[in-house]
């Protein structure tokens, strides 16, 4: 008998919009369209975030006036319903709990493993806090340590070593710099082909 499957997603590029290009767009901030689709060093790329935001004078409740008008990717609530029906799914993602809670709303409030904002009294967001460096490759080798088999999907550079861990890895609508750098991993382009190539792991690892 073949252990229990659980899926690992990323969040954002993968089931929602991403959620910086979304405060760039509403602001016109156009430095804000950065994401780790193109950075990969993440420390990095929220530093830079984090000194723009004081330099615009714009608070969390700014960005999450944003958040309140996303919604899920075209597909994304479907596709997840149906991977729900047949592995355990857990969001692996590096945004923040005070940013996701209005989209986990709109998914069915599925399991989310992110990270914490540090926010003065004022509404500035002064810093954050990673749950663990390198969380997403850690949930699978713990889970993977627990006898779970799993395959993992994301989009960007801080998710391929959650990729490499798991005993599948996808890339879901990645951007050229990301195939070119690490041509190991299938690429899926739409929900259908995401589906199939789940499938596929699934009965490859069984």
């Amino acid at each position: 008998m073949s252990a229990p499957l659980v899926a690992c997603l990323d969040l954002e590029g993968v089931l929602v919009p991403e959620i910086w290009i979304g405060v760039a767009d509403a602001t016109g901030i156009a430095e804000l369209r950065r994401t780790t689709r193109d950075e990969p060093d993440y420390d990095r790329l929220m530093r830079g975030r984090l000194a723009i935001l004081e330099r615009e004078g714009l608070g969390l409740a700014d960005i999450q006036k944003v958040i309140a008008g996303m919604r899920p990717l075209d597909g994304a609530p479907a596709f997840l319903d149906w991977l729900r029906a047949r592995a355990q799914v857990i969001i692996l993602s590096d945004t923040f709990m005070e940013f996701a809670q209005p989209l986990m709303a709109q998914l069915g409030f599925p399991t989310l493993f992110c990270n914490t904002l540090v926010v003065d009294d004022g509404g500035c967001i002064r810093g954050y806090t990673l749950r663990i460096a390198d969380g997403k490759r850690k949930a699978v080798m713990a889970l993977k340590l627990l006898n779970f088999r799993v395959v993992a999907a994301g989009d960007s550079y801080n998710d391929t070593t959650m990729l490499d861990e798991a005993d599948s890895g996808i890339l879901f609508r990645p951007p050229d710099n990301v195939v070119r750098d690490f041509p190991q991993f299938p690429v899926t382009r739409t929900y259908d082909e995401l589906r199939a190539a789940f499938a596929a792991a699934d009965r490859r690892t069984s």
